[in-house]
């Protein structure tokens, strides 16, 4: 009996370890063998009892769902072998009378035959289309993840059960990644058969994880018993014809195994377009690397997220296999040695010292953990980048006095369309003419630190704030966008993001970044460079304020904006930012340059 790998839930796993030996006697489901994947490691149970007799795969092997792992010598076997063996011991011992009446038979037997073949060619129709009724209904299908936009996200919430009836886009699943939060539609309307993945698993573009029956059942149910009763209605009137029936029902079955090598090749070829498609991980480079460390690959891969020098790593599993816990107590180690010597050379430390112990309440009082949101989690990589940048802000503030009153005059005919018109309207559009103006500042700095990349389209990071936490979807070519348009998608956007109906596509691109504080108050504040970009201008609440008139000598009041321009100095100079600062102010101050 041959043992095969179940429903693995990935295209493929790698062997990490065989826990039978050839003439092992094992029971049903006892582990056999040990898969482990980029995403988890899997213990595989044996379907049946028996003795193990052959080992058809090797430490290393990538294996697949179906294919042959071990072969047993199963009771079941045996017990098939010895009825086979008893029904041919009686086909032997038939009494030699009954050869005497063998003409007599055969006659008997002819027409027989002749009766049930001109039955079975009147009903071969109602068979067939019951056949092809099955095959459209009922159908189950396995449907794989769209392009999330990023190389891999984690399953958040699965929002179906195995049974559930689901309509088509219904939402079904909730991806997050450190940009977003994504619900998957459903591709199709039907019964949900099986859910190949779980919440808190890593997932990537292309692979499988529903499977779903179409609806339509009912239909189909009658048209198979419409087509029976007509079959019957013309055996009935026509029994002349059952000789061209017959033939007719033979031509259809000779040619409906033809059809099946079609569909085999065809799913062939689009398997192997998906293995194309994941075959930009680099795991096998990797390997030839280090041919003697003996790790799987979910923990490669994870020792290169954590930027480990996997062959530093002792293992402590059989043969000294490195485990995850392995790299974490590996990593644990780096970090006490780092803390007992202090941090040398142009690197920054990677983590902070531990907190004090806050367990005695008459030094801390009371204390209340709470638990961050996902977004804020995966936000914390992101923003320790900015630990490596050499950040300065430049200020300055922009005389809006009357771009606001333009503003008013516009505001009524937005709103009667729906369209919110604030000031960041104006910020968005004259910070994008200003990008084009000043390339550097749209731009970002080689990985080598030797060239300056220079993005040809302004696409504007716009921050959001939201329950959950500040979230920064992306404008995409804001250089060729009026004001009005500017307006409807930063609307769109915000709606969006609160919502969490944000894709990833919706946040990437980003090539410059625009963080509004609105109407929250304060004067100034220092936003983050969101690396890779090298700039982020932060605007303030907007206040009424005395300014010297030199043509009057007086003061008057004035609508001032602050604006805060945080850059990385390693691409842009202090003049520059100041230059720049100051052309967007007064481009704000008098949106008609933007014409010039």
């Amino acid at each position: 009996m041959d043992i095969k790998a179940p429903d693995l839930g990935v295209d493929s796993a790698e062997v990490s370890e065989i826990m039978v030996e050839v003439g092992d006697v094992i029971a049903k489901d006892d582990n056999i063998i040990l898969l482990e994947s980029d995403k988890a490691s899997v213990e595989v149970p044996s379907s049946a009892a028996g003795k193990v007799t052959k080992i058809s795969v090797a430490v290393g092997d990538q294996v697949s769902e179906g294919m042959v792992l071990i072969e047993l010598d199963s009771e079941a076997d045996a017990d098939s072998q010895n009825d086979s063996q008893s029904a041919d011991t009686e086909n032997k011992t038939e009494p030699a009378a009954d050869k005497k009446n063998e003409p007599q038979n055969n006659q008997q037997a002819e027409k027989q035959s002749d009766t049930k073949t001109a039955e079975e060619n009147t009903s071969q129709p109602a068979k067939k289309a019951s056949e092809q009724a099955g095959e459209q209904v009922g159908k189950a299908t396995t449907h794989a993840l769209p392009d999330l936009g990023v190389d891999e996200a984690q399953v958040s919430e699965i929002m179906v059960s195995v049974g559930d009836m689901v309509t088509a886009d219904q939402s079904i699943l909730l991806i997050e990644s450190d940009k977003a939060s994504v619900e998957v539609p459903a591709p199709e309307a039907g019964k949900v058969e099986k859910i190949l993945v779980q919440a808190g698993d890593m997932v990537a573009n292309g692979q499988d994880f529903i499977v779903i029956i179409g609806e339509g059942s009912d239909s189909a149910s009658n048209n198979a018993s419409e087509s029976k009763a007509d079959t019957s209605e013309s055996q009935a009137s026509k029994p002349a014809e059952s000789t061209n029936k017959t033939e007719s029902a033979e031509q259809s079955d000779k040619s409906q195994p033809t059809d099946e090598p079609k569909r085999a090749a065809k799913s062939t070829t689009n398997t192997n377009a998906k293995n194309a498609t994941n075959a930009k991980l680099t795991e096998a480079q990797v390997n030839e690397k280090m041919v003697d460390i003996y790790a799987g690959p979910a923990v490669r891969k994870l020792a290169r997220q954590l930027g480990v020098d996997i062959s530093q790593v002792t293992g402590s599993a059989l043969n000294e296999r490195i485990l995850k816990e392995d790299l974490f107590a590996h990593v644990k180690g780096k970090l006490n040695t780092q803390k007992a010597a202090p941090a040398s050379g142009n690197g920054v430390s990677s983590s902070l010292p531990s907190l004090p112990d806050m367990s005695n309440t008459e030094i801390w009082g009371e204390t209340e953990v709470q638990d961050l949101s996902r977004l804020q989690k995966v936000s914390i990589p992101q923003l320790n980048y900015n630990t490596l940048l050499p950040q300065v802000t430049q200020f300055d503030l922009s005389d809006i006095t009357e771009t606001e009153k333009l503003r008013g005059e516009l505001k009524g005919a937005m709103k009667a369309e729906g369209i919110g018109f604030t000031i960041l309207a104006f910020v968005v559009k004259a910070t994008a003419y200003a990008l084009t103006q000043h390339p550097r500042f749209n731009s970002h700095l080689s990985d080598d630190n030797t060239q300056v990349i220079l993005r040809k389209s302004v696409n504007m990071g716009i921050a959001v704030a939201t329950d959950d936490g500040l979230i920064v979807p992306v404008i995409k070519n804001v250089q060729d966008k009026g004001l009005k348009q500017i307006a409807i998608e930063i609307g769109e956007l915000a709606v969006k993001a609160r919502d969490k109906k944000l894709t990833t596509k919706d946040l990437q691109g980003a090539s410059f970044t625009i963080s509004s504080q609105g109407n929250l108050g304060g004067t100034a504040f220092t936003p983050l460079v969101n690396w890779p970009q090298v700039g982020i201008l932060g605007v303030s609440e907007a206040s009424m304020q005395p300014r010297w008139n030199a043509s009057k000598q007086t003061f008057e009041p004035r609508l001032m904006l602050p604006l805060s321009l945080s850059y990385d100095h390693r691409v842009i100079n202090g003049a520059d930012a100041a230059v720049f600062t100051r052309y967007i102010a007064s481009l704000l101050a008098d949106p008609r340059r933007i014409l010039l």
